[in-house]
Order: C-alpha cells, then sequence, then structure tokens
C-alpha cells in the first residue's frame, strides 16, 4: 500500500510541476503533459481503492 501512496504523492507532485513551468514559460507542451500525468494519477487512485476495496473483502 505504501508503494501506491508513493507512486500517486509522485504523480501529483509532478503534475503541478508540469502546470507550473506552463504558467512560467508558456510553451504548451507542459500542459499536455501535465494532462497526461493526471490521466496516469487517475489509473493509479483506481488501481488504488481497488486493492482497498480487495483487502476488506478478502
Amino acid at each position: 500500500m505504501l508503494i501506491f501512496r508513493a507512486i500517486v504523492m509522485f504523480l501529483v507532485v509532478a503534475a503541478a510541476l508540469c502546470f507550473a513551468f506552463y504558467a512560467a514559460t508558456g510553451r504548451p507542451q507542459y500542459k499536455r503533459y501535465g494532462f497526461i500525468i493526471i490521466k496516469w494519477m487517475l489509473i493509479a487512485a483506481l488501481v488504488f481503492f481497488a486493492v482497498l476495496f480487495l483487502e476488506r473483502i478478502v
């Protein structure tokens, strides 16, 4: 469980940095990378909650 939390926290920081770079430079590639990271963050969160749910059942 700790590894999932670490991955999600890493993705949150990476997305925040991408949007900060976009705000500082105005280059659209950073915004695109930020949205890609958010997509992966949502996938990681779904896996995390699925594992939590399966732990409660078993």
